[in-house]
Protein backbone atom coordinates (compact mmCIF):
# COMPACT_ATOMS: atom_id res chain seq x y z
CA UNK A 1 0.00 0.00 0.00
CA UNK A 2 1.34 3.71 -0.93
CA UNK A 3 2.29 5.03 2.20
CA UNK A 4 0.92 7.90 2.26
CA UNK A 5 -2.24 6.54 2.56
CA UNK A 6 -1.10 5.08 6.03
CA UNK A 7 1.25 7.63 7.63
CA UNK A 8 1.84 11.44 7.27
CA UNK A 9 5.53 11.31 7.56
CA UNK A 10 7.75 8.39 7.30
CA UNK A 11 11.30 7.11 6.61
CA UNK A 12 11.92 4.90 4.01
CA UNK A 13 15.07 2.47 4.02
CA UNK A 14 16.50 0.76 1.40
CA UNK A 15 17.97 -2.71 2.60
CA UNK A 16 19.56 -3.04 -0.72
CA UNK A 17 21.94 -0.25 -0.55
CA UNK A 18 23.23 -0.91 2.98
CA UNK A 19 23.93 -4.58 1.67
CA UNK A 20 25.72 -3.11 -1.13
CA UNK A 21 27.80 -1.05 0.97
CA UNK A 22 28.60 -3.71 3.39
CA UNK A 23 29.59 -5.69 0.30
CA UNK A 24 31.84 -3.13 -0.69
CA UNK A 25 33.96 -2.58 2.74
CA UNK A 26 34.37 -6.65 2.78
CA UNK A 27 35.45 -6.72 -0.60
CA UNK A 28 37.80 -3.48 -0.71
CA UNK A 29 39.63 -4.93 2.96
CA UNK A 30 39.39 -8.52 2.56
CA UNK A 31 38.32 -8.54 6.51
CA UNK A 32 35.68 -9.94 8.16
CA UNK A 33 32.83 -6.31 8.88
CA UNK A 34 31.33 -5.79 11.65
CA UNK A 35 28.19 -3.95 11.33
CA UNK A 36 27.94 -0.71 13.78
CA UNK A 37 24.14 -0.74 14.41
CA UNK A 38 24.04 1.38 17.50
CA UNK A 39 21.70 4.01 18.55
CA UNK A 40 19.07 1.92 16.42
CA UNK A 41 21.41 1.69 13.23
CA UNK A 42 21.82 5.45 13.40
CA UNK A 43 18.18 5.83 13.13
CA UNK A 44 17.63 3.22 10.43
CA UNK A 45 15.95 0.42 12.39
CA UNK A 46 18.47 -1.86 14.18
CA UNK A 47 16.79 -5.17 13.70
CA UNK A 48 15.78 -5.35 9.72
CA UNK A 49 19.39 -3.35 9.21
CA UNK A 50 21.42 -6.14 11.47
CA UNK A 51 19.70 -9.01 9.55
CA UNK A 52 20.36 -6.97 6.18
CA UNK A 53 23.97 -6.77 7.10
CA UNK A 54 23.80 -10.55 8.35
CA UNK A 55 22.44 -11.92 5.14
CA UNK A 56 25.48 -9.49 3.32
CA UNK A 57 28.47 -11.12 4.66
CA UNK A 58 28.93 -9.42 8.28
CA UNK A 59 30.42 -11.34 10.91
CA UNK A 60 30.04 -9.46 13.79
CA UNK A 61 27.36 -6.57 14.91
CA UNK A 62 28.49 -3.67 17.07
CA UNK A 63 25.94 -1.74 19.83
CA UNK A 64 26.86 0.61 22.40
CA UNK A 65 24.98 -0.61 25.19
CA UNK A 66 23.45 -3.79 26.87
CA UNK A 67 19.64 -2.68 25.81
CA UNK A 68 20.72 -2.82 22.29
CA UNK A 69 22.53 -6.35 22.18
CA UNK A 70 19.20 -7.80 23.81
CA UNK A 71 17.36 -6.13 21.12
CA UNK A 72 18.80 -8.12 18.65
CA UNK A 73 19.08 -11.17 20.31
CA UNK A 74 15.21 -10.97 21.23
CA UNK A 75 14.48 -10.77 17.30
CA UNK A 76 16.73 -14.22 17.27
CA UNK A 77 19.64 -12.67 15.39
CA UNK A 78 22.86 -15.29 16.76
CA UNK A 79 25.79 -13.57 15.29
CA UNK A 80 28.43 -12.41 17.49
CA UNK A 81 27.74 -8.91 19.04
CA UNK A 82 30.34 -6.76 20.91
CA UNK A 83 29.16 -4.03 23.35
CA UNK A 84 31.00 -1.20 22.75
CA UNK A 85 30.51 0.96 25.74
CA UNK A 86 30.07 0.35 29.66
CA UNK A 87 28.10 -2.67 30.67
CA UNK A 88 26.51 -1.79 33.81
CA UNK A 89 27.76 -4.71 36.33
CA UNK A 90 23.91 -5.70 36.77
CA UNK A 91 23.87 -6.58 33.47
CA UNK A 92 26.96 -8.73 32.96
CA UNK A 93 25.48 -12.16 33.97
CA UNK A 94 22.68 -11.46 30.92
CA UNK A 95 25.14 -10.46 28.57
CA UNK A 96 26.97 -13.62 29.89
CA UNK A 97 23.98 -15.78 29.05
CA UNK A 98 23.64 -14.24 25.78
CA UNK A 99 26.59 -14.57 24.43
CA UNK A 100 27.01 -10.65 24.03
CA UNK A 101 31.19 -9.78 24.03
CA UNK A 102 31.97 -6.97 26.67
CA UNK A 103 33.99 -4.25 26.30
CA UNK A 104 36.62 -3.85 29.00
CA UNK A 105 39.30 -2.02 30.41
CA UNK A 106 39.80 -2.44 34.50
CA UNK A 107 40.57 -5.59 36.78
CA UNK A 108 37.27 -4.88 38.49
CA UNK A 109 35.23 -5.94 34.84
CA UNK A 110 37.19 -8.80 34.58
CA UNK A 111 36.68 -10.36 37.96
CA UNK A 112 32.85 -9.25 37.46
CA UNK A 113 33.18 -11.24 33.78
CA UNK A 114 34.47 -14.29 35.66
CA UNK A 115 31.85 -14.76 38.49
CA UNK A 116 29.12 -14.01 36.36
CA UNK A 117 30.51 -16.84 33.77
CA UNK A 118 31.05 -19.82 36.96
CA UNK A 119 27.88 -18.89 38.40
CA UNK A 120 26.13 -18.75 35.01
CA UNK A 121 27.93 -21.63 33.50
CA UNK A 122 28.95 -20.00 31.08
CA UNK A 123 31.88 -17.94 29.34
CA UNK A 124 32.15 -14.20 29.28
CA UNK A 125 33.87 -12.97 26.22
CA UNK A 126 35.09 -10.05 26.79
CA UNK A 127 36.91 -7.16 23.91
CA UNK A 128 39.87 -4.63 25.81
CA UNK A 129 39.50 -1.37 24.55
CA UNK A 130 43.32 0.04 24.55
CA UNK A 131 42.96 4.32 24.66
CA UNK A 132 45.38 5.33 22.01
CA UNK A 133 43.63 8.80 21.67
CA UNK A 134 40.26 9.52 21.84
CA UNK A 135 40.55 10.19 25.46
CA UNK A 136 37.20 8.33 25.91
CA UNK A 137 37.11 4.68 27.31
CA UNK A 138 40.12 2.08 27.50
CA UNK A 139 43.65 1.88 29.30
CA UNK A 140 46.35 4.21 27.96
CA UNK A 141 49.49 2.45 29.14
CA UNK A 142 51.05 -0.83 27.48
CA UNK A 143 51.61 -2.31 30.97
CA UNK A 144 48.27 -1.81 31.98
CA UNK A 145 46.96 -4.02 28.63
CA UNK A 146 49.41 -6.57 29.22
CA UNK A 147 48.26 -7.12 33.07
CA UNK A 148 44.62 -7.29 31.93
CA UNK A 149 45.61 -9.72 29.34
CA UNK A 150 46.91 -11.61 31.63
CA UNK A 151 44.46 -11.72 34.16
CA UNK A 152 41.82 -12.83 31.48
CA UNK A 153 43.94 -15.76 30.57
CA UNK A 154 44.31 -16.81 34.47
CA UNK A 155 40.62 -16.37 34.80
CA UNK A 156 38.33 -19.19 34.25
CA UNK A 157 35.12 -18.54 32.17
CA UNK A 158 36.54 -15.95 30.75
CA UNK A 159 38.16 -15.64 26.91
CA UNK A 160 39.83 -13.05 25.51
CA UNK A 161 38.06 -12.38 22.00
CA UNK A 162 39.25 -9.19 21.14
CA UNK A 163 41.48 -5.59 22.09
CA UNK A 164 40.90 -2.77 19.78
CA UNK A 165 41.46 0.69 19.68
CA UNK A 166 39.16 3.56 18.10
CA UNK A 167 40.20 6.65 15.79
CA UNK A 168 39.78 10.56 16.70
CA UNK A 169 40.39 11.84 13.90
CA UNK A 170 40.92 9.62 11.14
CA UNK A 171 38.34 11.46 8.69
CA UNK A 172 40.61 14.18 8.71
CA UNK A 173 42.80 15.56 6.09
CA UNK A 174 45.95 15.33 8.14
CA UNK A 175 46.91 12.09 8.95
CA UNK A 176 49.18 12.48 11.48
CA UNK A 177 47.22 12.25 14.62
CA UNK A 178 45.81 8.78 13.30
CA UNK A 179 49.45 7.41 12.42
CA UNK A 180 49.90 8.64 15.88
CA UNK A 181 47.17 6.85 17.56
CA UNK A 182 48.16 4.15 15.70
CA UNK A 183 51.51 3.48 16.15
CA UNK A 184 50.76 3.54 20.15
CA UNK A 185 47.99 0.65 19.23
CA UNK A 186 50.58 -1.70 17.32
CA UNK A 187 53.22 -1.53 20.42
CA UNK A 188 50.30 -3.02 22.29
CA UNK A 189 49.53 -5.61 20.07
CA UNK A 190 53.43 -6.54 19.45
CA UNK A 191 53.29 -6.45 23.30
CA UNK A 192 50.81 -9.14 23.27
CA UNK A 193 51.87 -11.24 20.57
CA UNK A 194 54.96 -11.44 22.29
CA UNK A 195 53.47 -12.98 25.46
CA UNK A 196 51.24 -15.20 23.75
CA UNK A 197 48.24 -13.22 24.26
CA UNK A 198 47.35 -11.72 21.16
CA UNK A 199 43.30 -12.53 20.50
CA UNK A 200 41.32 -14.09 17.52
CA UNK A 201 40.44 -10.32 16.65
CA UNK A 202 42.44 -7.20 16.41
CA UNK A 203 40.34 -4.21 15.13
CA UNK A 204 40.77 -0.69 14.97
CA UNK A 205 39.25 0.75 11.52
CA UNK A 206 36.20 2.54 11.82
CA UNK A 207 34.33 4.19 8.11
CA UNK A 208 36.89 6.76 7.23
CA UNK A 209 39.92 4.43 8.23
CA UNK A 210 38.25 1.27 6.42
CA UNK A 211 38.32 3.38 3.35
CA UNK A 212 41.62 5.57 3.72
CA UNK A 213 44.00 3.05 5.83
CA UNK A 214 44.70 -0.18 4.83
CA UNK A 215 47.37 -0.44 7.50
CA UNK A 216 44.66 -0.15 10.19
CA UNK A 217 42.31 -3.26 8.74
CA UNK A 218 44.07 -5.91 10.93
CA UNK A 219 41.54 -8.29 11.25
CA UNK A 220 37.80 -6.79 11.51
CA UNK A 221 37.25 -3.41 10.08
CA UNK A 222 34.17 -1.52 12.23
CA UNK A 223 31.93 0.10 9.57
CA UNK A 224 29.31 2.44 10.80
CA UNK A 225 28.33 5.69 9.16
CA UNK A 226 29.60 5.12 5.48
CA UNK A 227 27.10 1.61 5.83
CA UNK A 228 24.52 3.97 5.63
CA UNK A 229 25.69 5.74 2.80
CA UNK A 230 26.57 9.05 4.93
CA UNK A 231 29.96 10.22 4.44
CA UNK A 232 32.47 10.29 7.32
CA UNK A 233 33.08 14.47 6.56
CA UNK A 234 33.92 16.37 4.17
CA UNK A 235 37.13 15.55 4.09
CA UNK A 236 36.34 12.01 3.76
CA UNK A 237 34.06 11.44 0.38
CA UNK A 238 32.43 8.22 -0.12
CA UNK A 239 33.14 6.43 -3.73
CA UNK A 240 30.58 6.26 -5.98
CA UNK A 241 29.69 2.81 -5.10
CA UNK A 242 28.44 3.27 -1.80
CA UNK A 243 24.18 5.13 -1.81
CA UNK A 244 22.56 6.30 0.88
CA UNK A 245 20.33 4.09 2.56
CA UNK A 246 17.86 6.37 3.75
CA UNK A 247 14.67 9.10 3.14
CA UNK A 248 12.19 10.97 4.46
CA UNK A 249 9.30 12.02 3.44
CA UNK A 250 5.65 13.23 3.94
CA UNK A 251 2.65 13.75 2.74
CA UNK A 252 1.61 17.76 2.13
CA UNK A 253 -1.71 17.78 3.85
CA UNK A 254 -3.18 21.50 2.48
CA UNK A 255 -2.58 24.28 0.39
CA UNK A 256 -4.23 27.66 0.39
CA UNK A 257 -3.57 31.46 -0.87
CA UNK A 258 -2.55 33.34 2.46
CA UNK A 259 -3.51 37.14 1.91
CA UNK A 260 -0.50 39.72 2.65
CA UNK A 261 0.05 40.94 5.72
CA UNK A 262 -0.27 37.60 7.77
CA UNK A 263 1.44 35.76 9.93
CA UNK A 264 2.84 32.39 9.32
CA UNK A 265 3.73 30.02 12.36
CA UNK A 266 4.03 30.63 15.92
CA UNK A 267 5.71 34.48 16.73
CA UNK A 268 4.91 35.32 13.80
CA UNK A 269 8.75 35.43 12.43
CA UNK A 270 7.42 35.60 8.33
CA UNK A 271 5.11 37.64 7.44
CA UNK A 272 3.84 37.14 3.65
CA UNK A 273 4.27 40.02 1.70
CA UNK A 274 1.61 39.53 -0.86
CA UNK A 275 -0.55 36.85 -1.52
CA UNK A 276 1.20 33.31 -1.07
CA UNK A 277 1.05 29.92 -1.99
CA UNK A 278 1.33 28.12 1.69
CA UNK A 279 1.24 24.65 2.07
CA UNK A 280 1.29 22.56 5.56
CA UNK A 281 3.32 19.48 5.98
CA UNK A 282 2.74 16.98 8.84
CA UNK A 283 6.25 17.02 10.10
CA UNK A 284 7.72 18.79 13.00
CA UNK A 285 10.46 19.02 15.24
CA UNK A 286 8.85 16.14 17.73
CA UNK A 287 9.69 13.95 14.63
CA UNK A 288 13.21 14.91 14.11
CA UNK A 289 13.20 18.10 12.22
CA UNK A 290 15.22 20.91 14.06
CA UNK A 291 13.38 24.24 14.92
CA UNK A 292 15.70 26.17 13.33
CA UNK A 293 15.30 28.74 10.25
CA UNK A 294 16.47 27.34 6.51
CA UNK A 295 15.04 24.55 6.57
CA UNK A 296 13.74 23.46 2.41
CA UNK A 297 11.87 20.35 1.21
CA UNK A 298 11.32 19.28 -2.12
CA UNK A 299 7.54 19.28 -3.84
CA UNK A 300 7.29 18.41 -6.80
CA UNK A 301 10.90 18.26 -7.55
CA UNK A 302 11.23 21.71 -6.99
CA UNK A 303 12.98 22.69 -3.36
CA UNK A 304 10.83 24.50 -1.28
CA UNK A 305 11.43 26.89 1.71
CA UNK A 306 9.85 26.12 5.28
CA UNK A 307 8.44 29.32 6.55
CA UNK A 308 7.69 30.32 10.13
CA UNK A 309 9.07 28.48 12.87
CA UNK A 310 8.96 24.44 12.82
CA UNK A 311 6.10 23.83 15.05
CA UNK A 312 5.88 20.27 17.43
CA UNK A 313 4.10 18.30 14.60
CA UNK A 314 3.78 20.63 11.57
CA UNK A 315 5.78 23.13 9.07
CA UNK A 316 4.39 25.30 6.85
CA UNK A 317 6.03 26.07 3.10
CA UNK A 318 6.26 28.16 0.58
CA UNK A 319 4.89 27.11 -2.35
CA UNK A 320 4.85 29.89 -5.49
CA UNK A 321 7.89 28.41 -6.93
CA UNK A 322 5.20 24.64 -6.77
CA UNK A 323 2.06 26.45 -8.83
CA UNK A 324 0.98 22.69 -9.21
CA UNK A 325 1.47 21.54 -5.78
CA UNK A 326 -1.81 19.86 -4.31
CA UNK A 327 -2.92 18.17 -0.63
CA UNK A 328 -1.49 14.34 -0.57
CA UNK A 329 1.78 15.25 -2.76
CA UNK A 330 5.22 13.51 -1.58
CA UNK A 331 7.22 16.05 0.37
CA UNK A 332 10.97 15.28 0.59
CA UNK A 333 12.94 15.89 3.42
CA UNK A 334 15.60 13.98 2.98
CA UNK A 335 16.18 12.25 -0.12
CA UNK A 336 15.71 12.41 -3.84
CA UNK A 337 12.86 13.69 -5.33
CA UNK A 338 12.93 14.38 -9.69
CA UNK A 339 16.11 15.65 -10.44
CA UNK A 340 16.60 17.35 -6.89
CA UNK A 341 18.07 16.09 -4.05
CA UNK A 342 18.40 16.82 -0.24
CA UNK A 343 21.74 14.65 1.37
CA UNK A 344 21.47 14.34 5.20
CA UNK A 345 25.32 16.37 5.12
CA UNK A 346 23.31 19.37 3.47
CA UNK A 347 20.61 18.86 6.49
CA UNK A 348 23.66 18.73 9.04
CA UNK A 349 25.34 22.02 7.68
CA UNK A 350 22.21 23.82 7.74
CA UNK A 351 21.57 22.62 11.88
CA UNK A 352 25.42 23.35 12.63
CA UNK A 353 25.46 19.47 13.60
CA UNK A 354 26.89 16.16 11.85
CA UNK A 355 24.72 13.91 9.55
CA UNK A 356 25.11 11.03 11.91
CA UNK A 357 22.84 13.04 14.51
CA UNK A 358 20.45 14.39 11.63
CA UNK A 359 19.24 10.58 10.64
CA UNK A 360 19.54 9.55 14.31
CA UNK A 361 17.79 12.13 15.75
CA UNK A 362 14.44 10.50 13.48
CA UNK A 363 12.12 9.93 15.97
CA UNK A 364 10.77 6.39 16.81
CA UNK A 365 7.14 7.93 15.97
CA UNK A 366 8.37 8.00 12.33
CA UNK A 367 7.60 4.95 10.83
CA UNK A 368 10.78 2.96 9.20
CA UNK A 369 9.64 1.36 5.95
CA UNK A 370 11.89 -1.35 4.40
CA UNK A 371 12.96 -2.75 0.72
CA UNK A 372 15.46 -3.40 -1.18
CA UNK A 373 16.82 -6.68 0.19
Amino acid sequence: MDPQALYSTWAEVDLGAIQGNLRYFGERTGRAVMAVVKANAYGHGAVPVARAALEAGARWLAVARAEEALELRAAGLEAPILILGYTPPAQVPQMVGSRVSMTVWSQEQIRGAALAAREGGGTARLHLKVDTGMGRLGVQIMGEALELARAVRAAQGVLLEGVFTHFARADEADPQPTDRQLARFRRVVEALEGEGLRPQWVHAANSAAALRRPETWYDMVRVGIALYGLEPSPHCPLPEAIRPALAWKASLAMVKIVPPGRGISYGHQYITSRAERIGTVPVGYADGLRRVEGNQVLVGGVRAPVVGRVTMDQVMVQLDGVPLARPGDEVVIIGSQGDERIRAEEVADLWGTINYEVTSGIAARVPRLYHGA
